[in-house]
């Protein structure tokens, strides 16, 4: 039993491995590149689609609504990198189904890359949203010594983003290899299935958590464009009494 794919080496030339870990990586990358280049090459807007154009279209509405519902005002800006997020992570605990995989999601590294994704682009939106000077005060809120506790916050909620995926995913792993020593023909059936859907609570938790924090670095333009929004129209209703 493995505890991490990154053990499972496919070959290796003095330091350079190549693990489950990258070789599944690189396959669920192909898979999904693959996918998109099918079912986009024939888009139409005519009355009747084809039916892989119509569960698309479902995908891509759910996710800007998930987007929306976190706080983001234009979810078409994310949906990008919030939508590859899910996709990646969902995928990769998806084809747990079929044997001899190996979910890279499984592997700290994985997981750490990924959190570190989310932890540059909350700055990147939060700076493109304020701009600069606005964004890095908002680390001085509500006072100059709350500077430090903010700057551990952030980074302590991108351990935790790692953490919390790879935990959950070892940890089944785990128990599907336990069980299936114990019982080898009806306990694993039943937890493959709860892990497919404990994989796919595990990648929206993640792009909601990732959504969310981007909401909070660009909350204050937001706001402050809301109250624009709402004076304005304030000001056109009195214009027009």
């Amino acid at each position: 039993m493995h505890i991490t794919p990154d053990e499972i080496i496919y070959w290796q030339f003095g330091f350079l491995k190549l693990n489950a870990t990258i070789v599944f990586t690189w396959l669920i990358m192909f898979i999904l590149v693959l996918c998109a280049y099918l079912i986009t090459r024939n888009l139409n807007s005519q009355l009747r689609p084809s039916r892989w154009q119509n569960g698309l279209e479902v995908l891509v509405v759910t996710i800007i609504q998930q987007i929306n519902q976190a706080g983001l005002r234009n979810p078409a800006k994310y949906i990008g990198f919030l939508g590859t997020l899910f996709l990646f992570i969902a995928m990769a605990n998806l084809l747990t189904i079929f044997p001899n995989y190996e979910p890279p999601t499984g592997s700290l590294s994985t997981t750490i890359a990924l959190s570190l994704c989310v932890f540059i682009s909350v700055p990147f939106y939060g700076i493109k949203q304020q701009g600069l000077m606005k964004y890095l005060r908002s680390y001085a809120q509500p006072n100059f010594f709350m500077l430090p506790f903010n700057i551990i916050g952030e980074l302590s909620r991108t351990l935790a983003l790692s953490v919390r995926l790879f935990g959950n995913m070892m940890s089944g792993s785990m128990i599907l290899a336990i069980l299936l020593v114990i019982s080898p023909f009806v306990f694993p059936i039943v937890m493959s299935l709860l892990g497919l859907l404990t994989g796919m609570v595990q990648a929206y938790i993640f792009f909601i958590l990732a959504a969310v924090y981007i909401a909070a670095a660009t909350a204050e333009d937001q706001q402050n464009s809301q109250q624009h929004t709402s004076i304005s129209v304030s000001v056109q209703e009195k214009n027009n009494g």
